[in-house]
């Protein structure tokens, strides 16, 4: 991650990010290029972390996020990194939204970890990345009501990563297969992340658990191997899934089209309404037209993005 030491005013951007993966529930993610948020900080008087502004989508003042910084999770993660290293005086936040909210895009995610990284670049004596870790999850603590590691994670360090809650605050950065692409399709909707995880099962068999982590096992050996139709044949949510997709109403359709475009597998990004395929690079765009299209068709509206799954995680612009 670079740094700009010692800046008085810098800005930091940090990706969109699949949760969960699909078949890794609260333990995989993966950022996705082209999306993200922007925070930036500059040194004020004073001792605490403030916000500006809040600007949304369309560039003007955010109509649902507060600029109060005890309720933003840029502000949160700031701070709480700021009381843990500051070096005297206070910092000033702009939070430039590029994310819709609930959106399953980790939205709150990114603007946690590029106010982390921007307040950072701040310090006489940047931390690394891993350090930077558990004050960008203080701000999606904030957010989501626990600290869960699939979203900052990934906009933090880039890429696939294995981030169990059990580990952290180790996480370890995986191996992405070449030549495979994410699509991600946001749809016209909202799904608010603590309302889905109210939905699903609080008890799951064991035949039903064995399944989930047999998949998760060789999706990341695909992974790892490069073994293309092992990705695709893991690439399967058993557990989560169908608890979830009922929230979207032309969820079947989707992964249909998506499947007859030669996807290699389709699901829920995060909590959801955003849906994401992999595929073959070479099949991306036509598989984004057929989710698109399939959204359309229930008179929903939506936006893709196309990513490598290997795209990098947060960075110091300029």
């Amino acid at each position: 991650m670079p740094v700009k030491i010692m800046s008085d005013c810098v800005t930091a951007y940090a990706p969109a990010s699949i949760g969960n993966v699909g078949v890794g529930f609260d333990m995989l993610g993966i950022a996705v290029s082209g999306a993200g948020d922007r925070v930036q900080a500059r040194k004020i008087a004073g001792n605490s972390i403030t916000i500006s502004e809040v600007i949304g989508l369309d560039g003007k003042r955010h109509p649902h996020l507060s600029s109060n910084p005890d309720e933003n999770t840029a502000s949160i993660a700031a701070q709480a990194l700021w009381n843990s290293h500051g070096e005297g005086g206070g910092v000033e936040l702009r939070v430039i939204k590029g994310l819709p909210l609930q959106s399953g895009m980790g939205s709150s995610a990114a603007s946690a970890v590029a106010a982390t990284v921007a307040v950072n670049a701040l310090l006489s004596k940047p931390l690394s990345s891993q350090e930077l870790l558990p004050f960008a999850l203080e701000g999606e603590k904030y957010a989501s009501g626990g600290v869960h590691a699939d979203n900052v994670a990934p906009s933090l360090f880039g890429g696939l990563v294995l981030c169990p809650d059990i580990l952290l605050p180790n996480v370890y950065c995986l191996s992405a297969p070449l030549g495979i692409s994410i699509v991600l399709v946001n749809p016209d909707l909202q799904v608010n992340t603590a309302m889905a995880r109210k939905v699903l099962p609080q008890k799951i068999s064991m035949e039903l658990w064995l399944k989930q982590q047999g998949l998760m096992s060789g999706f990341i050996h695909a992974c790892n191997t490069g073994d293309i139709n092992l990705l695709g044949r893991t690439l399967q949510d058993v557990i989560v899934e169908p608890y979830r997709k009922n929230a979207i109403p032309c969820f079947d359709e989707v992964v249909s089209a998506a499947m007859q475009g030669g996807a290699l597998g389709c699901t829920l990004s995060g909590s959801g309404p955003s849906m994401f395929a992999l595929c073959l690079e070479k099949d991306s765009e036509n598989i984004a037209n057929a989710m698109h299209q399939a959204f359309m068709q229930s008179k929903i509206s939506s936006n893709f993005w196309v990513s490598a799954m290997n795209s990098p995680g947060a960075y110091i612009e300029g």
